[in-house]
């Protein structure tokens, strides 16, 4: 199956189609992932009090980190660009979990 959907698409609507093609996977995540630029600005908590605290992690620095897979198949997107939008499994154990 295809990694990819249109730009204008609503991510739902390819992302739980997806997913439920894959109902017999022991374990499947699937994530739509977007690639944004930072313009500047100072950090700040947000208002409604969701987020304790914000801050900049240095790319280099998460390895050390606490983390959900996620971020690293994120990272994987990130760096290596796939045309097919995958990546292999990122292996869960450490500091790396489900």
């Amino acid at each position: 199956m295809g990694g990819g959907f249109r730009l204008a698409a609503y991510p739902a609507c390819r992302v739980i189609p997806a997913a439920e093609s894959r109902r017999g996977s022991e374990h499947q995540n699937v994530g739509v992932f977007y690639q944004v630029g930072i313009t500047g600005d100072t950090l700040r908590p947000e208002p409604n009090g969701e987020a304790s605290e914000s801050v900049w992690t240095p790319i280099p620095d998460v390895v050390a980190l606490r983390r959900s897979s996620l971020v690293d198949v994120g990272l994987a997107l990130a760096r290596t660009r796939p045309a097919d939008g995958h990546v292999p499994p990122v292996p869960v154990g450490g500091l790396v979990q489900h």
